[in-house]
């Protein structure tokens, strides 16, 4: 990657984090929704902080994509008395089922309160909060059975709250997706850009694709061999990332004239694969 660091903050993310302390008061719980090939990376640590007082459900979305075992490892190390985590997809609902029993766990108390006051059934509020693009927008609309989000496979669509009822005993506030202003940490932020949480027009996808190469021959050599047919990964140990993405490129033809790699046809579709879960499922962070 280049010298400097990624960082992505666009003006209506600071409004976001207001409205989230401004609106905390107004929920029961909150539901932060993780991607689950970054659980690590794609929580902000801002919105921990602020919602810390209160109940959370955390969903580890986009867990078809995932490696199952590493993200039961995230479920178990997120879960905790005040805190509940499950997976999910909300393109196909898997364990969308999950969640109302989830709320009525972690209210169980509250709920208790209600019904001893005669205000049985009465509707629980959550805040829906996580990074961009990371399925807030998909999970309302799989809960409320119709499209009453607006829904994008980009960072940066929904701009404003807005109130959603359903019929699970939920009525949900859609918060925008908010990153943080710095990222301190490198791989966080490479994460981020990886997964699409990061506009791709704003970075070099060049070098973005070489750090995943980079993350791919650690953590999953097999796949990426099976997937771009590169033989024994063995072979390759004294070859850097860059000459690893240019094989890449090479076996799959990408060349432009005088036999040069087009590297920017090679990164587009690195990232599409890895994204699209064609190189396999695959799990960023580590624990």
């Amino acid at each position: 990657m280049p010298s400097e660091q990624i960082q992505w903050f666009p003006g209506h993310m600071a409004k976001t984090r207001r409205m989230i302390t401004e609106n905390l008061k107004n929920v029961d719980v909150v539901i932060e929704i993780l991607d689950a090939r970054i659980p690590k990376s794609s929580r902000n640590p801002e919105i921990a902080n602020m919602t810390a007082q209160k109940p959370t459900i955390l969903l580890l979305n986009k867990a078809t994509l995932a490696d199952p075992a590493m993200t039961k490892k995230w479920c178990d190390y997120y879960s905790n008395g005040q805190t509940i985590c499950i997976t999910t997809d909300c393109v196909s609902g898997m364990g969308i089922n999950k969640i109302s029993d989830a709320v009525n766990k972690v209210l169980a108390e509250k709920i208790q309160r209600y019904e001893a006051k005669g205000m049985t059934g009465r509707k629980l509020k959550a805040m829906i909060v996580g990074i961009p693009n990371v399925g807030k927008s998909s999970l309302i609309n799989k809960i409320c059975g119709s499209k009453k989000a607006k829904v994008e496979n980009r960072p940066g669509v929904t701009v404003d709250k807005q109130w959603v009822d359903t019929n699970i005993g939920l009525i949900l506030m859609d918060m925008p997706g908010v990153l943080w202003p710095k990222f301190d940490d490198r791989t966080i932020g490479e994460n981020l850009a990886l997964t699409g949480a990061i506009k791709d027009k704003i970075l070099d996808i060049e070098s973005l694709a070489i750090v995943l190469c980079s993350r791919l021959r650690k953590y999953y050599p097999e796949l990426l061999a099976t997937r771009y047919k590169l033989g024994d990964m063995m072979q390759y140990e004294s070859y850097t990332d860059l000459q690893l993405f240019e094989l890449i490129g090479k076996k799959r033809g990408f060349l432009i004239s005088g036999g040069e790699i087009d590297y920017e046809r090679t990164a587009n579709m690195l990232l599409e694969e890895f994204r699209s879960a064609k190189i396999g499922k695959i799990t960023l962070d580590r624990i």
